[in-house]
């Protein structure tokens, strides 16, 4: 198992949820939907956008930005999940698990950067209505995402350095269904302090302030609604709101608590319920946010209807 040129592993043994294993096959069957719920709802979302100029507008690219997102994050880690539940493949290599690690903050980062964006469009189109074409020109979308993306990315690529500068001889069995960068940092026989300072700071500092910068603009958007003469006005103005709100609300919350489980430990959140929330957050957002959407504008639901329409139209 034990690599001879060096302190690492060959692989790592993901054990699925301790305690648990003989229910592995029972709890795949949510998890097994809800992914393909999550692939299904973000390819039909980024397939309407694509293929509709008329949605070819800001507000719709961060909206295909988040479905294509949500598919990289969710993808990251539920196939090899399901083939612990379904085939006992508990094996992963000590570079896969690195891999897995830099994918899940990179996707994590962007899906944050993303929704930081799409608070900025409502905070534009709605507190600076008559700026809002030149403002959120393509230019600006085309740098806002580089920039994201550069952000993110030389965020996530410490995360692997730091895992492979750790030793590891007493064990290679991670307690979990994939590979997080705590979970595997605990496994090391040496001192993880510079681990837990960087995913600290690095919370505070990316999902953290996006955070912070979205519950600004919100709060600049309730004040604008707030001032509107009628009270039809200001349904409508928050009314566009509403699906973000939700996003952000099933975003940021599960990850916030796999985040505190991991400092308070397993002395008040079980380790069980800890995983299976962790599973959750990769999960539920992605199936739930081309749900949200899809309700909430009409003309994605009508686009898609129309998609629909043409493919049971050529079938018979």
């Amino acid at each position: 198992m034990w690599n001879s040129t060096s302190f690492h592993p060959d692989y790592f043994l993901l054990i699925g949820i301790p305690v648990l294993e003989d229910s592995h096959l029972l709890i795949s069957i949510p998890f097994s939907i809800m992914y393909v719920l999550a692939l299904l709802g973000n390819s039909t979302l980024i397939l309407v956008i694509s293929t509709n100029e008329i949605l070819h507008q800001p507000m719709y690219i961060f909206l295909m930005m988040l479905a294509f997102c949500d598919t990289l994050l969710s993808s990251s880690t539920v196939p090899k999940t399901l083939s612990i539940f379904w085939f006992d493949s508990h094996e992963i290599s000590f570079n896969g698990c690195l891999i897995e690690v830099f994918f899940i903050h990179f996707t994590f980062g962007i899906e944050s950067s993303i929704l930081l964006l799409m608070a900025y469009d409502r905070y534009c189109a709605i507190c600076h209505p008559l700026t809002y074409a030149t403002t959120l020109t393509n230019s600006f979308i085309a740098k806002a995402t580089t920039l994201a993306v550069f952000r993110v990315f030389s965020m996530a690529v410490p995360f692997v350095f730091l895992l492979k500068r750790l030793p590891f001889k007493q064990s290679n069995v991670i307690e979990h269904t994939y590979c997080e960068h705590m979970s595997v940092a605990k496994l090391a026989t040496a001192d993880i302090l510079i681990n837990t300072v960087y995913g600290l700071m690095t919370i505070f500092t990316s999902p953290g302030a996006d955070m912070i910068l979205i519950v600004l603009s919100y709060a600049a958007i309730i004040s604008a609604v707030l001032r509107l003469p009628s009270s039809e006005d200001r349904f409508k103005a928050f009314n566009t709101c509403v699906s973000h709100i939700c996003v952000i609300v099933l975003f940021y919350i599960p990850a916030f608590f796999s985040f505190i489980a991991h400092r308070v430990g397993h002395k008040y959140i079980s380790l069980q319920f800890h995983i299976i929330f962790a599973n959750l957050y990769v999960l539920i957002p992605p199936m739930m946010n081309p749900i949200i959407y899809g309700v909430r504008m009409k003309e994605i639901r009508e686009r898609t209807l129309v998609i629909f329409s043409r493919l049971t139209g050529n079938r018979q």
